[in-house]
């Protein structure tokens, strides 16, 4: 299910590249689909707004704005934050055919509606005083039923997870097992399951001696599968006991 959303994503975006950028980049104008705005076309699938000092990923063509994509360059085998496809970080290139469409195009501003060259729209966001007053408007987050009970505010993630190795991030649970095996197999140094700190027993200072192990063992499914999290904390800590004792 997973893979075929990830392929429904990635050929959804190429082909709205291609629709942006004529098919291999050096279209003299953007081809979106019927209805989409000029600066829909040409805003970041990261911040979603419009491109800033744009770079593109070899191999799979995508976009991003420069700063955007910073943290993915921080690891040694870094994916497209789109198609998770892996590139090579020293073939990330600034798009020059992108920043002169942002600055051949103006759009309206979602403001004041005034006409504004894409290359300096986020400088007039910032300033427009009918963009401010429309952020300050929007509606707060209520339950969509009354309750006595406070909203929480400190709900733990438990979908994706960061490698405790080298910092990767928006890893699911298959995709942490398959990134530690490919790139730290050979890693002796004793770090903390992301997987198991995130649940209602987990002990965030506890460091697995073997890592690799633990994950091949303990993670083989996941936990939202076969654990209720509304059943209280003794039964979740009996629950985790009896995962440890199948271990070993």
């Amino acid at each position: 299910m997973m893979a075929m959303f990830r392929s429904f994503v990635s050929a959804g975006a190429q082909l709205r590249q291609q629709q942006h950028f004529g098919g291999g980049g050096g279209g003299s104008g953007p081809l979106g689909a019927p209805g989409d705005s000029i600066e829909s076309q040409f805003s970041c699938p990261i911040c979603l707004e419009v491109y800033h000092k744009p770079v593109s990923v070899a191999g799979c063509g995508h976009t991003f704005c420069g700063e955007c994509l910073q943290p993915c360059l921080q690891v040694s085998s870094p994916l497209c934050p789109l198609c998770r496809v892996s590139f090579d970080p020293k073939k990330v290139e600034r798009s020059s055919s992108v920043e002169k469409q942002l600055s051949s195009f103006k759009a309206p501003c979602r403001g004041c509606c005034k006409k504004v060259s894409l290359m300096k729209m986020r400088a007039h966001i910032s300033s427009c005083s009918k963009v401010q007053e429309q952020i300050a408007n929007c509606p707060k987050f209520v339950p969509v039923l009354p309750t006595s009970q406070p909203i929480p505010s400190n709900i733990p993630n438990r979908s994706t997870f960061v490698c405790p190795f080298c910092g990767a991030r928006n890893l699911d649970q298959q995709e942490l097992v398959k990134h530690c095996m490919e790139n730290h197999r050979n890693d002796p140094s004793k770090v903390v399951c992301p997987v198991c700190s995130a649940m209602p027993w987990g002990d965030p200072s506890y460091k697995s001696s073997n890592f690799l192990q633990h994950l091949l063992h303990r993670h083989k499914f996941s936990y939202d599968t076969f654990v209720d999290y509304s059943i209280d904390e003794e039964a979740a800590l009996q629950a985790a006991l009896a995962l440890s004792l199948a271990e070993n």
